[in-house]
């Protein structure tokens, strides 16, 4: 890496977590910044190397005064003057991510982190050995592929998150699983209400700001099925209700449910349930018989 690189994020169309810039910086012995005034939040990833951090209105007088070294990081919040210097010894060498946005507000709360709880330190399993840690590498990939699109990139703080917060050795999360249990319930949502337009994996993904690879695993992961066939079974599901419930044109549901070939539309049918839509409902709507029916107590 260079000694410093800044990269100013276009795009501000990302409303729930925003993006306004990132870099890096190896910095010279006792090279500081600050005392400032943030308008975001900042968070530093520190590489390698130590230095201090300072909440105050001036380094003569400050209120807490932290040391980091390699594998921690800390947070800056807005309208909190802070300052930073550099080890004489030791220069820190870190990478930083400026963003905003309710989403982002959440997330650091589940990773513990506040302008009353600013550092950050991993968790055990990556205490001394930073190298692994995966907040490292998705925020090192940021700033090494600036050129990517904006929701590549903001795919990629997504991520950048979720390791920031199972990674917090204060997390406040108790399930290690609430942030992708998130993440898929916004899927579902989505789904459920578009289920018969045509949308697709990629676009549920783009939709939960996540690449399509990391979302198909997490929502596997969760509902123990793909994307493609939870939106079967959504539309397959409706196209029941409706046969069950009206007098409509198996064409005619099969356009209602996102299918707007009824031969495409039967055949689906046909393979998820060992008969065609026409026997379904027949035989959904055969009378019962006594012997079918099942009295409990």
């Amino acid at each position: 890496m260079a000694h410093f690189k800044n990269y100013i994020f276009p795009n501000t169309n990302f409303v729930d977590l925003s993006l306004y810039q990132f870099g890096y910086e190896k910095c010279s012995p006792l090279h500081s910044f600050g005392p400032n005034i943030r308008n975001h939040y900042l968070f530093h990833y520190v590489i390698s190397g130590k230095g201090s951090f300072y909440v105050s209105e001036s380094t003569d007088n400050p209120s807490e005064t932290y040391y980091l070294e390699a594998g921690q990081g800390f947070l800056i919040c807005p309208r909190i003057n802070t300052t930073y210097i550099a080890d004489h010894e030791e220069p820190w060498e870190y990478m930083w991510v400026e963003f905003d946005g309710i989403k982002g507000k959440e997330y650091l709360n589940d990773a513990g982190l506040s302008a009353a709880s600013p550092i950050y330190l991993p968790n055990n399993e990556y205490q001394n050995n930073e190298v692994q840690n995966p907040t490292k590498k998705y925020l090192e990939y940021i700033i090494n592929h600036p050129d990517e699109s904006a929701s590549n990139l903001i795919g990629h703080l997504y991520l950048f998150f979720d390791s920031l917060i199972s990674s917090s050795r204060s997390k406040n999360i108790i399930k290690t699983g609430d942030l992708k249990d998130f993440y898929v319930q916004e899927a579902l949502g989505f789904i459920k209400k578009h289920y018969n337009e045509d949308i697709t994996v990629e676009g549920i993904a783009k939709r939960c700001n996540l690449n399509r690879s990391y979302f198909s695993k997490i929502f596997k992961d969760v509902m123990h099925c793909t994307p493609q066939v939870f939106m079967i079974n959504c539309r397959l599901s409706k196209a029941c209700e409706l046969l069950k419930h009206s007098e409509r044109s198996i064409g005619d549901i099969a356009a209602i449910v996102g299918y707007p070939n009824q031969l495409h539309f039967s055949k689906m049918f046909k393979q998820h349930y060992n008969m065609s839509p026409r026997e379904w409902r027949l035989k959904s709507k055969a009378p019962i018989t006594k012997s079918q029916v099942c009295i409990t107590q």
